[in-house]
């Protein structure tokens, strides 16, 4: 493998990197080469072997990398080897037995950064987060049709250019690259629950597969209350908890067309949609007028798109999320719960927890933590890379004072 391009560390980064970070920035290499998207470079330290990735001339992150061991060639077995792994691992990890539809492949958290493979009913959905990675999509496609038993046919959705894999992205236009095209909408069933889902345009790869677990709870706590769901995208959060129970629902997104799937969903599952209530509105703005009118919930739901998409906007995402708790607390009843997400990497448990905190002061209102949840095992974090614990998601109650 002498052929590689060896490109060296800025001191330090070795160590860094041996302990697992899979990213190299371009302000870590002591030089940064001229080399095509994609090449497979070797990782030195003072000329000695660190690691091995692909290089992405277009990104901030220089070398995202594949592995440690400098006998690993990057080629069709290493694809195939490494998906075939995460297969295996959701078959161990994942309770299926009433759901078809979950993350196979979780970018730096299965050792394949840059690449998220979701399947929904039969179909995969692609998603390349770097230039470095086209050179592979064949590789890819190619390890998919032979480590997913009965799989239907795979949808490319590339983001090339986008350094976070981990939050709500623009809509784009999905390709077939192998197999039948996928219906749309393609309904998929989650926990015994019935969705629609767009895998060619929809947000991210067409859903929010990350909240599974968090919509399941909504069975649970959605019984007897009058809730609101807030950015409620297809309704997810409100179908469990019309079918958990609930006295009604009010389910509010900006995107008319997450609206008009979210009022679907709700026959497809059994639940007559004349009962509920739906709006394409601006979430702050009727917060501030269910407010004005006295309107109050036993359950309110908040899952805002990403606050903080560069490291620059995290203080005004904090302030945000401050702000965004405090206006809904405004509307929940003495002794109503308040489930509330976060999905922004760069903000942090401690950070999210403080602001929701602020938001309870300044709302006047005293909050109890009743749960604290993170993103289900098919979105592995390593230990070594903090960034990919993106995921939060907290249920509290209010108290009397």
């Amino acid at each position: 493998m002498s052929h590689l391009a060896k490109l060296e560390l800025k001191p330090g980064l070795g160590r860094h990197l041996r302990a697992g970070h899979p990213w190299v920035f371009k302000k870590g290499l002591a030089s940064v080469p001229r080399l095509p998207a994609g090449s497979v470079v070797d990782l030195v330290d003072g000329h000695r072997f660190v690691a091995r990735g692909y290089f992405d001339p277009f990104s901030a992150i220089a070398v995202r990398v594949l592995t440690l061991d400098p006998q690993t060639e990057i080629d069709d077995a290493f694809f195939a080897t490494r998906i075939g792994r995460c297969v295996q691992a959701r078959r161990d990890l994942i309770d299926l037995s009433n759901t078809d539809s979950y993350r196979l492949v979780h970018g730096e958290g299965d050792g394949l950064p840059g690449v998220v493979i979701d399947l929904y009913a039969g179909w995969a959905v692609l998603k390349l987060y770097s230039a470095g990675l086209t050179p592979y999509r064949p590789l890819i496609v190619e390890a998919l049709t032979k480590a997913v038993p009965g799989l239907k046919g795979i949808i490319g959705r590339d983001e090339v250019g986008r350094d976070d894999a981990d939050v709500d992205d623009e809509k784009g236009n999905g390709q077939v690259l192998w197999g039948e095209p996928a219906p749309n909408p393609l309904t998929i069933e989650e926990r015994g629950t019935k969705f629609l889902v767009d895998v060619y345009s929809g947000q991210k790869t067409g859903f929010f597969l990350d909240q599974r677990e968090n919509r399941h709870l909504m069975r649970r706590l959605g019984k007897g209350r009058d809730v609101l769901n807030c950015f409620c995208f297809s309704g997810g959060f409100s179908v469990n908890a019309a079918l958990g129970g609930a006295k009604s629902v009010f389910s509010v997104d900006q995107d008319a067309d997450a609206i008009a799937l979210a009022r679907e969903n709700f026959p497809l599952n059994g639940v007559e949609p004349a009962a509920h209530d739906f709006l394409a509105a601006d979430v702050f703005e009727l917060l501030e007028s269910f407010k004005q009118e006295g309107r109050t919930f036993d359950l309110i739901v908040l899952d805002p798109p990403a606050f903080a998409k560069s490291q620059k906007a995290v203080e005004a995402a904090v302030a945000g999320y401050a702000s965004l708790n405090r206006q809904a607390l405004a509307l929940l009843r003495p002794g109503g719960l308040l489930a509330s997400a976060s999905c922004s990497a760069r903000v942090s448990p401690q950070m999210f927890l403080d602001a929701v905190r602020e938001g309870a002061f300044n709302a006047g209102v005293d909050l109890t933590l009743v749960e604290e949840r993170y993103q289900p095992p098919d979105h592995p974090v390593r230990l070594q890379f903090p960034e990919g614990k993106y995921l939060k998601f907290l249920v509290l109650q209010s108290r009397e004072l």
